[in-house]
């Protein structure tokens, strides 16, 4: 697997998170992939043969070529039928809301083509220059231009919102949401409403996103000696709500996911 990311553009580096591209050689032999609830919001395309995506343990529907992959909050499983050339565009939890009118929960864990998000003269378009580029540095460019087109001039991002987004990621996704805002006057229902336009999760549904990456980066990076200790550091009661909460999202245990070569993919990608 050949997994590279690059930097954005310096009026698109608070918005977009990076971009990256993964070349993965065919292998009659490979498994599913489990993909992970991350908090962002993901602009993919690709090159290469077609790619199965799971609705169920043996049916599939094949993505789009180019297509937005919404919010997540839980794992999904998908299998290339040939060899991954995949260009995308990864986006801040505050980030894409700066580029479309509609309430982003309307993509939870869905995947779109770009012509649904999009007027679908201009996604045929970019598509098209996508698709036609010669280098990745020439596909940067061409989305940095869609995106610095259609970016808002004013803020799209509530300061509620911003806020609390701001320190969830500080705390690594730990902080309770009921310590970063006021019950009294609304101000929970007004986040909630706020949080499910602006980012397409809820407060509480990002933080345990975010703390999962957190997680991840340990286990994968052997940070930490033993699950107790990951356990702490990501400031989980004990070792046994850890466990459980792992599960929860990922659907195994963290021994299992160490183990697991469906998660070949996603360890490339958090370590």
């Amino acid at each position: 697997m050949n997994y590279k990311t690059y930097k954005a553009h310096q009026d698109l580096e608070s918005i977009v998170k990076f971009y990256w591209t993964l070349e993965v050689p065919f292998d009659p032999n490979n498994q599913k992939q489990k993909i992970v609830p991350d908090g962002c919001i993901e602009m993919t395309f690709n090159f290469g043969d077609p790619i199965k995506r799971f609705i169920s343990g043996k049916d599939f529907v094949f993505q789009a070529k180019a297509m937005l992959m919404g919010q997540r909050t839980q794992t999904f499983e998908i299998l290339p039928a040939g060899h991954v050339d995949t260009f995308a565009i990864c986006f801040y939890p505050i980030g894409f809301a700066n580029f479309v009118d509609l309430s982003l929960d309307k993509w939870l864990d869905q995947e779109v083509p770009l012509s649904e998000v999009f007027e679908a003269d201009e996604a045929y378009d970019l598509e098209q220059q996508i698709m036609q580029a010669d280098s990745t540095q020439e596909r940067i460019g061409h989305i940095e231009g869609f995106l610095l087109r259609k970016l808002k001039e004013h803020d799209t991002i509530s300061h509620i919102v911003r806020s609390t987004v701001d320190s969830l990621l500080q705390s690594k996704g730990r902080a309770p949401i009921h310590t970063l805002v006021k019950e009294e006057g609304g101000q929970r229902r007004q986040l909630e409403r706020h949080f499910k336009k602006q980012i397409g999760i809820s407060p509480k549904q990002l933080g345990k996103a975010i703390r999962l990456q957190t997680t991840l980066h340990l286990l994968l990076n052997k940070k930490k000696e033993t699950l107790t200790d990951i356990a702490y550091e990501s400031e989980y009661f004990d070792q046994n709500h850890f466990i459980k909460d792992f599960k929860n999202l990922m659907g195994l245990s963290p021994k299992e996911f160490l183990n697991s070569e469906q998660m070949a993919l996603s360890s490339l990608f958090y370590k």
